[in-house]
């Protein structure tokens, strides 16, 4: 059922409709080398069929999986006698050219360069990260969309109706075949703008109509709602894990929750389920939107998403389905702010442009007692000691002294800590205008914790030899026990 003529091609209207560029090009008899992309079933290979033929060029095919150099030199040997011999022009069409290698790009390079060949690629992958920047500079690059509902109508009527090539005449069953509009209308939406997948999906559905003996009353095979559901066993999604599909379908989910629409989200959710996508990759991203595009708004939405990933991991499918819908749906109506990221950002900024600075002296780590006499440490005030437990002090770089990354939104929970950093700030101001800062009403103990800390810990380990010796002494037979062979050891009793 491949369309003969550019009139008959179904779909691309963009491209060889009347005012299409491709078209118009090649009823003036051009055609440069081109790369067409686009998803699985929208006319590939049948339009750059089309398109040699509009040129009168010879037409020659080679699939990227079954080929390699020696076809494409073999190919090309034939390409430069037809155009030293007859000056015919020849097309070489390459499917799934993004499966050549980087070696199989650059030697289409010279052929392509010096008009020996018109290169036309075919891929359902993105070619700006499949093809190398060499190869994809001599090509012009045309987007193919999936065929609408109605495209894939015409297909399918066109497959039933015609005598010659369809299910109309000798390669269809006796009598001919009818679908009813149920099942009509179910085929045309499960292909998901898939021609082939359509066409396939008829033509199954057909014999299993005829082996049933499923006729109208006209005698024509009349495949029910429950063949066509049968022959196509499940849709077909247009989701490829490596590929476009993966990251377009993530990048709607991740919107979707941003854009705060649960609905969508869920959507694209069961999208990525469905598919066969990691459930890992999809509660990262439920992570990394926790933090990214809620943030402090609702600092329980990190919680939320690490908790969806936690019981991913101790349940696993189906049942952490629950978990990723409620982290989800979580996200999705979580008030919104990214003031944490892009102030995270603008210190990076800050840091390409003007490299670590060093660090005040007042907040160095006076590791040893004699670092302190190089001012390591002197200086810098213990915030709970003073009012609030905060106290004014740099902690910035001295160059950057005056810098503000940090700006709370008003958005959820971060309106109140800007509210707080309000106050905190408006404490500092009193204070300097006062000169002093006020000291906590009720101070902790005087204390120096990291004495008391080593302290505490040597004092373990103490008890835990003289626990561990009494273990061993206990395993040796209790008491007057140990080795028979140690002169120290008691009577054996």
């Amino acid at each position: 059922m491949r369309p003969r003529t550019l009139a008959e091609y179904v779909g691309q209207a963009q491209l060889v409709g009347e005012e299409g560029p491709l078209r118009r090009s090649v009823e003036r008899g051009y055609l440069g080398s081109i790369l067409l992309w686009g998803p699985p079933g929208t006319g590939k290979t049948s339009l750059a069929r089309l398109l040699a033929d509009a040129i009168g060029a010879d037409f020659m095919s080679l699939s990227a999986v079954m080929s390699g150099v020696a076809e494409i030199r073999s190919t090309v040997a034939t390409a430069r006698e037809r155009l030293s011999l007859n000056g015919a022009r020849s097309v070489l069409f390459i499917d799934e050219i993004h499966r050549f290698n980087k070696s199989q790009q650059d030697g289409l390079l010279p052929h392509v360069e010096d008009g020996t060949i018109i290169l036309i690629g075919a891929t359902t992958e993105n070619p700006y990260f499949e093809l190398n920047s060499a190869l994809l500079s001599r090509l012009r690059v045309w987007r193919l969309e999936p065929l609408s509902d109605g495209d894939v109508r015409t297909v399918v009527r066109r497959a039933i109706d015609d005598p010659d090539r369809g299910l109309a005449g000798a390669l269809g069953p006796h009598g001919g075949v009818s679908l009813p509009d149920d099942a009509f209308a179910h085929l045309v939406g499960l292909a998901g703008g898939d021609a082939r997948q359509a066409l396939n999906v008829l033509e199954g559905a057909t014999a299993l109509a005829e082996s049933a003996g499923v006729r109208d009353l006209e005698g024509r095979v009349a495949p029910r709602l429950a063949e066509v559901e049968a022959a196509a066993q499940q849709r077909v999604l247009a989701y490829d894990r490596a590929g476009d599909g993966h990251y377009d379908t993530a990048s709607a989910f991740i919107k979707s929750l941003r854009g705060n629409d649960p609905d969508g989200a869920l959507y694209w959710l069961a999208t990525m389920i469905a598919a066969g996508e990691d459930p890992r990759f999809i509660v990262r991203r439920l992570i990394i939107s926790a933090s990214e595009d809620v943030g402090n708004a609702d600092p329980r939405a990190l919680q939320v998403a690490v908790a969806a990933a936690q019981a991913l991991d101790h349940v696993g499918l189906p049942e952490a389905q629950y978990a990723l819908a409620q982290a989800t749906t979580y996200l999705a109506t979580a008030p919104k702010s990214n003031r944490s990221g892009t102030a995270y950002w603008a210190a990076v900024a800050d840091l390409d442009a003007s490299g670590a600075l060093p660090v005040p002296l007042h907040l160095r780590s006076a590791g040893h007692p004699a670092m302190k006499h190089y001012g390591y440490g002197v200086g810098y005030r213990y915030p709970p000691d003073f009012e609030d437990s905060d106290i004014s002090q740099l902690y910035l770089p001295e160059a950057l002294a005056e810098r503000r990354y940090y700006q709370p939104s008003e958005q959820g929970y971060e309106a109140t800590i800007g509210a707080r950093t309000a106050a905190r700030a408006a404490a500092r101001q009193a204070a300097r205008e006062l000169g002093r800062q006020r000291r906590a009403a009720n101070p902790p103990p005087t204390v120096d914790s990291m004495k008391a800390a080593g302290s505490i810990l040597r004092t373990r380990e103490t008890n835990r030899r003289k626990l561990a010796d009494t273990e061993k002494r206990d395993a040796g037979g209790g008491v007057g026990g140990g080795d028979p062979g140690d002169p120290q050891a008691g009577p054996s009793g």
